[in-house]
């Protein structure tokens, strides 16, 4: 499965035109600020009716409109089509001119991976970000985690009010909320915690092979750090539910979980270079494009923006060679960059300026 043509209206700096992709490879070139990056943001947006770049929509439209869109059709063997409007501050997605009740349609039929430097976030940013990733990765492969995520936080937000109110002295018996709020809380993140342990054992092992294979050091590995200790869930809650009521938020559950990139028995991000920093990034997203692969059986469409950048050419070559297998692949550079060296004969090559996209 692939994209075999990209149309947009009024995003970003993109010219309102329809541009084939019908290619494994496809290369987007020119200097920054052009638009390569807009154009692997509209693709995204198709696939999950977001960015990778922010969370508001508004965003996304070209300077003094309200209103955009981004369309994909799809290699011909899916035969599908997908359309993602925003119009009047609401999101409309289509898929095959019918109207999708829920984003998660789209899991199924345009898996993509981005690598892009926002993935710096997993790295260096707050415990939050590496949640989302991995929240992310297993989404990606098991929408029933992605049922139970869902449900955790709508009891979570719930139980946050509670609390807050609590706090502020504005509840009537918070006790009996809190009773009935409890076990749900309990059940949903338990099976979220159950999922994420395994998870992050099989991620771990593979991130650990190829950071290995392209840096040279062995040893690193991903380690998952569960807010609840005790078996006994409920009881825990009880115990903390005293300063709970005091801080006005829920202070343990699935959402204070933690990832560690642990090397040697100490967190091996403290002290890691900025590229071995960025190297980590690039290279979760390696594993969670294979891990997606081994799950689903099928293969992501890779969109990969400046990622070989900043690497020297062995470095360059390493990761090339570690690169997962995928249906199509997008790539931007500067026209500087030896792209000409990865360029095999059926490689779609385009220039884009001001937000135009030529052979």
């Amino acid at each position: 499965m692939f994209f075999s043509s990209l149309r947009t209206t009024a995003f970003r700096n993109l010219n309102d035109c329809e541009i084939l992709t019908e290619a494994k490879d496809v290369f987007l070139v020119g200097e920054n600020g052009q638009g390569k990056t807009n154009f692997l943001e509209a693709l995204y947006f198709c696939a999950y009716a977001s960015s990778f770049r922010t969370n508001r929509d508004a965003e996304l439209a070209r300077n003094a409109e309200k209103n955009f869109c981004s369309y994909v059709k799809l290699s011909e063997s899916f035969n599908d089509e997908i359309l993602v409007k925003f119009e009047n501050g609401k999101k409309i997605i289509f898929i095959n001119n019918k109207k999708a009740e829920d984003r998660r349609e789209l899991l199924s039929i345009a898996p993509c991976i981005v690598f892009c430097h926002e993935d710096m976030e997993f790295i260096s940013g707050s415990p939050e970000r590496r949640r989302w990733f991995f929240d992310q990765t297993l989404s990606l492969y098991d929408p029933v985690y992605l049922d139970d995520l869902r449900r955790y936080k709508k009891v979570l937000k719930t139980r946050n009010t509670i609390l807050r109110d609590c706090s502020q002295k504005q509840c009537n018996n918070p006790e009996n909320v809190l009773d009935s709020l409890d076990p749900q809380f309990a059940m949903y993140g338990s099976k979220l915690m159950e999922k994420r342990e395994k998870a992050v054992k099989d991620f771990s092992d593979l991130f650990s092979t190829l950071y290995e294979e392209v840096s040279g050091i062995s040893g690193i590995t991903v380690k998952y750090k569960k807010s609840w200790k005790s078996d006994d869930i409920i009881s825990f809650l009880q115990e903390k539910r005293a300063s709970e009521m005091a801080s006005g938020i829920s202070l343990s559950g699935p959402h204070r979980d933690r990832y560690v990139f642990s090397h040697e028995g100490s967190d091996f991000t403290v002290n890691a270079s900025t590229g071995q920093r960025r190297l980590l990034a690039l290279l979760l997203r390696a594993a969670q494009s294979s891990r997606f692969s081994a799950e689903t059986r099928q293969n992501p469409i890779l969109l990969l923006d400046d990622v070989l950048l900043e690497m020297d050419g062995e470095k360059r070559r390493r990761f090339l060679s570690v690169l997962p297998e995928y249906d199509q692949a997008f790539y931007t550079f500067l026209p500087e960059e030896p792209y000409q060296r990865y360029r095999k004969d059926d490689t779609l090559v385009y220039t884009v300026k001001s937000g135009q996209v030529f052979n």
